[in-house]
């Protein structure tokens, strides 16, 4: 009989490929998703329950139902600007939610969580690449909600609840098999909107901040494939399952790339320029973020397979070509 293992926020980018590597793999996904963010159509490996991570009943149901054993929580607010202008919803959001659904899991008979954290939590970095031991201090109310509940799950492991928090660095790419990509709406990451503006979708791709103490003097940023990321979270769930303590880990490359340099690596797949808007820096946004993986390399065995810039640029260029054709 499968595992089967419960994903909130599932219907969403990184959720939905981490259920196709989950079922690939011979787990079985169950998605919990209000799908406020999230997309009905992109849960195809799994059953879907619509709901919110703070209706209790309905978490407690779905635990019992499937006999879940482990939780991977995804669903979460990720827009850093919209965090600096509307605070309070993140803290509800990505917070209080989120100590609602842990309680309602453990009472549940959930002992095992792996949490969709970031490397928001550590603000302007001190030293790079970044290790799990640098010192926190997020610049933005996303950062400091992904901060307290990595804080709220180490305080549960008195009680027996084991976790692994994965902070991710920049997710980008789609699934290379093409089943899924990614769609926010809005959308407000570099690749997509970049994507978005070579098949003509937008006019323009705004440049925020040329003036970073950087190589380019544009923001640098450590890209980390979705699919790479997907594995991660399986290797995460395999190392609670078999008895593995908690640890919270970086999910990156070592390697940085800057706006720039993003911008050129699509030109070369779209074969022609983009038109640019420079705008002044964003509230919130360091400078650099590059992380030091070798933890997770250690602790789960895992490395990325198709993070060059030139792999995750490829798949998602091919993903939003096809969406924009219907």
């Amino acid at each position: 009989m499968s595992e089967h293992v419960l994903l909130t926020g599932g219907a969403g980018y990184v959720g939905s490929h981490t259920a196709k590597a989950l079922a690939e793999n011979g787990y079985r996904p169950v998605v919990l998703d209000s799908l406020v963010l999230g997309h009905a159509a992109a849960v195809k490996w799994g059953p879907l329950v619509v709901a919110d991570i703070a209706e209790r009943e309905a978490v407690q149901e779905t635990i019992r139902a499937h006999r879940i054993r482990v939780l991977l929580h995804f669903a979460a607010f990720t827009a850093v600007a919209e965090s600096v202008a509307q605070p309070l919803k993140y803290f509800l959001n990505n917070v209080a939610k989120s100590v609602a659904l842990v309680e309602a899991a453990f009472v549940a008979g959930v002992r095992h969580v792996v949490f969709s954290s970031s490397a928001a939590i550590y603000g302007a970095p001190e030293r790079m690449p970044i290790p799990e031991n640098h010192p926190a201090h997020p610049l933005n109310p996303y950062g400091r909600s992904k901060l307290m509940v990595e804080e709220m799950l180490t305080a549960c492991s008195v009680h027996g609840l084991s976790h692994v928090s994965l902070r991710y660095f920049n997710a980008a790419g789609a699934d290379p098999e093409g089943a899924i990509g990614e769609r926010h709406e809005p959308e407000t990451h570099l690749i997509p909107l970049a994507i978005e503006t070579a098949l003509g979708r937008r006019e323009y791709l705004d440049v925020f901040g040329t003036d970073y103490p950087t190589r380019d003097g544009t923001a640098v940023r450590d890209y980390i494939h979705v699919s790479d990321l997907a594995e991660a979270h399986l290797a995460a769930a395999k190392h609670l399952i078999d008895g593995g303590g908690s640890v919270s880990l970086n999910v990156g490359t070592g390697q940085g790339h800057t706006v720039r340099e993003v911008v050129r690596a699509v030109e070369s797949e779209a074969g022609q320029p983009l038109k640019l808007r420079v705008a002044g820096r964003r509230a919130g946004d360091p400078p650099a973020l590059v992380a030091d993986p070798a933890a997770i390399g250690r602790t789960l065995n895992w490395r990325p397979r198709h993070s060059s810039l030139e792999e995750i640029v490829r798949t998602a260029f091919r993903w939003h070509a096809r969406s924009a054709a219907g």
